[in-house]
């Protein structure tokens, strides 16, 4: 066989259950010139069956086998045996992309850089698809030819597995993994280090799982040789920044908010015999940091360095129970008894060996929370419900709320009425509707892109500014305002902003004709020669337009609008059908985005009042037209799953329900909530009931209360000898929630339906 150009190392360890779709996710690379080592590093279970299988039917594939010694080494075994100009890494209950490693071995060659590095993904069947936190600031867009120095948030990368290496470069400083977990670290920030150039890239490389279960290292993450390890490739870590003092200060501020937190989560279930351990490991790494950067992270954080520099276990359990109490990394509870201090939150804390000033809240960590819970539009105005509090403070009676529209340096006034509410907690907040006037939106200025909501919190004696963001919503509709398109997004920072958006091109209906899908809408009729366009990684599909000048169109026209011409375009369903090389490899689906092209690229407009939640099936697949939360259009093309687009709620009852597909079973629909640190769970009681057209799930939420104790649910679909998935939702049918189902709220997740309990 000829030396291929990319190596890629496997190694596994006891994963059955998923080695197989990993295996498969490489098989489909679009950059074939390739080889796969995989190194069984000793598995007890059927893993190394599931590898003899590939290697058989694939001769890229190879099996490398070895006592059990741990990733690390695994990983070396593999770089060993590499024969590839370009090498990289991947985890085997992991997936990846089919297009990742041509988007980065090309950008190799194009650069002579010594890394590609790439975006990444989340994923679970619960929770679905989203970004990966540690990578959005990264690789929040292309940045090649770089390098560390000039892109700081590199440093705080720590994966090796969505990177491309050049094999030259990897064998020039003679890299090798330490046996120990979390051995990533230490490699990735010294490439980085010695990297002349790095080429970033904002496309998703890699799918992380993150498993239901506890089984993986990093969510077994509060055993003591789990932490151990942690603390010693923090170590080497910051070994490394000796050499780029310009790093430390970031790097630090980051091992204090994820590692020395993660120690002190173990005190919250850690036995007696164990504290005086966890003690030493956090003081092992705690004392490392420089007391200057300690000074700079939320009090939550501080309090931890202290707790565990001044031994006091009784002190670092509270802490510990206060982030598993959900918390996270910042603590949102208010304290009504001393509002400026931790120490309120539980009574006795001042009996802890650390002195009083230290549980004091500084002013800039007393915000104001504004949350939006529903939009509505009406002829006259947009209506804002929401709650508001200033974090860490009891809201105190006769607390007031300003709220003001703003746009550049103009800023006006909103009409607000008060109510009383009860937060997610259970604790007072301040509820309001605040009156956006069409007339106020329609004297933006022409220039206006986007808008905003301020928020002025006065309780007691405190008052606070910031932003109304958009809290639990996903999907919002926009309406026409004076000719100009206002749509409610998630903006900057993450708050709520009011597009402005002007010459919109906009969808007005969509059908099936025969082997076709046929998309009407209009244009503006400035457009010499317009085509529609439908990006994807494997390539655009281009389509021409038909257009009808100044024909009627069922939208009625918009008073101050440009003038438009209705269009009609037609795609056929086999250039949208890709079942070889779908863009997610989990959930198997391609998202096209449709643009209007004409020298510049306009997003489809999905209009508010038109139905376009249009699903037909092609064989064992589905196209799907939905909206994305801007309120454009997306087509989807995805395997014919059980998919759901009507929500009934009638007091402890719901009803979910979807069209119903050939070779889809619809037998085990079901409710289910994952048992802690398993991935066995519990199915709830539902009455299925399918027809030659749709099915439906009813199901009694009274019967899946857990009382004093949170459970969360989501829609599973079960099938036969495969993989259960979670139901995938409508993306039009999101913009009706959450709604109140009992005791529980029904929420929509990255497309996946959850019961919460309040």
């Amino acid at each position: 066989m000829l030396t291929p150009r990319l190596s890629i190392v496997v190694p596994f360890y006891n994963v059955e259950r998923y080695i197989a779709d990993c295996l498969e996710s490489l098989e489909r690379q679009t950059f074939t010139d390739y080889e796969v080592l995989l190194v069984d590093d000793g598995s007890k279970d059927e893993s190394v069956e599931v590898a003899r299988e590939f290697c058989a039917r694939d001769r890229r594939f190879r099996l490398i086998t070895q006592e059990n010694q741990g990733l690390g080494p695994a990983r070396n075994t593999g770089v060993k045996d590499a024969q590839g100009d370009y090498l990289t890494f991947v985890d085997s209950d992991d997936l990846v992309p089919p297009h990742a490693y041509e988007i980065m071995v090309r950008s190799l060659d194009e650069t002579a850089s010594q890394i590609a590095a790439g975006n990444a993904r989340r994923f679970n069947n619960t929770s679905g698809v989203r970004q990966s936190f540690v990578h959005q600031k990264p690789f929040a867009k292309d940045k090649p030819v770089t390098d560390v120095y000039e892109h700081p948030t590199l440093a705080t990368d720590r994966m090796v597995w969505n990177k491309v290496y050049r094999r030259t470069f990897w064998d020039q400083f003679k890299y090798e993994f330490p046996a120990i977990r979390y051995e990533d670290y230490p490699i990735t920030l010294r490439a980085y280090l010695d990297a002349i150039t790095v080429d970033c890239l904002h496309a998703p490389v890699y799918y992380w799982r993150e498993r239901e279960s506890g089984e993986s290292i990093t969510q077994l993450k509060f055993q003591y040789g789990n932490l151990a390890d942690r603390v010693t490739s923090a170590e080497m870590v910051l070994d490394l920044l000796k050499r780029a003092p310009e790093l430390r200060d970031r790097v630090q501020k980051h091992l204090v908010q994820i590692d020395l937190a993660t120690i002190v989560q173990a005190f919250a279930s850690a036995d007696d015999d164990e504290l005086d351990g966890l003690i030493a490991l956090g003081r092992r790494l705690s004392s490392r940091f420089d007391p200057r950067v300690v000074t700079e992270v939320p009090t939550l954080q501080r309090l931890e360095y202290e707790a565990l520099q001044a031994g006091d276990a009784k002190l670092l359990r509270r802490l510990a129970r206060f982030r598993a109490e959900g918390h996270g990394l910042v603590p949102a509870r208010r304290h009504p008894a001393l509002p400026w201090r931790y120490e309120s939150q539980y009574p006795g804390l001042r009996d802890s060996k650390l002195p009083a000033a230290i549980y004091r809240l500084p002013n800039d960590e007393l915000d104001v929370r504004a949350l939006t819970t529903e939009l509505e539009w009406t002829d006259d105005e947009l209506v804002i419900h929401g709650t508001t509090e200033i974090t860490h403070l009891a809201t105190e009676p006769g607390a007031t709320v300003r709220m003001s529209l703003v746009c550049g340096r103009r800023s006006q006034r909103l009409p607000v009425t008060l109510t009383e509410a009860v937060s997610a907690t259970g604790e007072a907040v301040v509820g309001f509707a605040a009156r956006v006037p069409r007339s106020m939106l329609a004297g933006l200025p022409k220039w206006a892109s986007t808008a905003w909501v301020s928020v002025e919190m006065r309780s007691g004696l405190v008052r606070r500014k910031g932003e109304l963001k958009p809290g639990p919503m996903q999907f919002s509709d926009g309406a026409w305002v004076a000719g100009r398109w206002i749509q409610p997004v998630r903006g900057t920072a993450g708050r709520l902003s009011l597009q402005v958006r002007n010459g919109s091109a906009e969808l007005t209906g969509a059908a099936v004709d025969g082997d076709a899908l046929v998309l009407t809408g209009r244009i503006p009729s400035r457009m010499a020669e317009p085509t529609l366009r439908l990006t994807r990684s494997a390539g655009d599909i281009q389509v021409p337009l038909q257009r009808s000048p100044g024909a009627k169109s069922r939208i009625p026209k918009q008073r101050g609008r440009e003038a438009m011409d209705d269009f009609e375009a037609r795609v056929a369903f086999d250039d949208l059908i890709d079942t070889v090389n779908p863009d997610d490899p989990f959930l198997g689906r391609t998202i096209l985005v449709p643009r209007i092209h004409d020298g510049e690229d306009k997003m489809l407009l999905v209009v508010t009042g038109v139905n376009h939640g249009l699903m037909t099936p092609r064989g064992n697949r589905v196209i799907s037209l939905t909206r994305s939360p801007g309120q454009y259009l997306n087509v989807v093309e995805s395997p014919a799953r059980v998919t759901a687009d009507r929500i009934e709620v009638d007091g402890n009852r719901v009803i979910v329900s979807g069209p119903r597909w050939d070779n889809v079973s619809y037998d085990h629909v079901t409710w289910r909530r994952f048992l802690p640190n398993s991935d066995d769970g519990i199915d709830s009681t539902v009455t299925v009931t399918v027809d030659d057209e749709r099915w439906s799930a009813e199901a009694d939420v009274s019967e899946m209360d857990g009382g004093d104790e949170a459970y969360n649910w989501t829609l599973f679909a079960d099938r036969p000898h495969a993989s259960p998935y979670a139901v995938q939702t409508d993306s039009f049918l999101l913009t009706s929630l959450p709604l109140k189902v009992g005791a529980f709220t029904l929420l929509g997740r990255s497309g996946i339906l959850h019961l919460e309990t309040d």
